[in-house]
């Protein structure tokens, strides 16, 4: 049986909701992680839209993330779970797209991207911006500030840096802290 690899970037690296066979850091070439679609769904409503991360092709970048191998048992309906939630509106396209994990090995994951021609697509808006609609916006799963933190916290965890995502944290903290104060 083929080994089924997934690309987690965001919140997949830190509830997959699956227990994978294998991790491993990986690669994935010309893609950027970006807070680039509106969640109307998980954190945000559409009302008053979140934002989530996607990966947004971006030709020369290189997005560091969690590989993920699915067990052979239950794969079917990790990956009918997987799509339910990742699917939830059009926005995303599910590719298998090549990744290159940290021991050298290149496999072929499915991976979630956004499609810029989608309406929840918001890609090059102002951090300040982004700042301002995590730091308010809640949806389904909770506040769309713990998505940011979450993620933020599970990749220093990996050892992988992503300075503006960290940028990013400290805007959406200051904002909460002000409104609350």
């Amino acid at each position: 049986m083929m080994s089924i690899w997934v690309f987690g970037y965001g919140s997949l690296i830190w509830n997959p909701e699956f227990d994978p066979a294998e991790t491993a850091i990986a690669t994935l070439p010309n893609y950027a992680r970006s807070f680039c679609m509106r969640s109307i769904h998980h954190r945000g409503s559409e009302a008053a839209p979140g934002l989530v991360l996607a990966l947004d092709h971006a030709p020369g970048a290189q997005c560091l993330g969690l590989a993920m191998r699915l067990p052979s048992a239950g794969r079917d309906t990790i990956l009918t779970t997987l799509r339910e939630r990742e699917l939830v509106s059009s926005a995303y396209v599910e590719m298998h797209l090549p990744i290159w994990l940290k021991d050298g090995r290149e496999v072929t994951a499915l991976a979630y991207v956004v499609d810029p021609d989608h309406g929840q697509y918001c890609g090059d808006l102002p951090l300040a911006e982004q700042a301002r609609i995590i730091a308010r916006a809640t949806g389904r799963r909770g506040p769309n500030r713990d998505y940011l933190f979450a993620t933020q916290t599970h990749l220093a965890q990996l050892g992988i840096a992503d300075g503006e995502l960290g940028d990013l944290s400290d805007m959406v903290r200051r904002l909460v802290d002000k409104s609350l104060a």
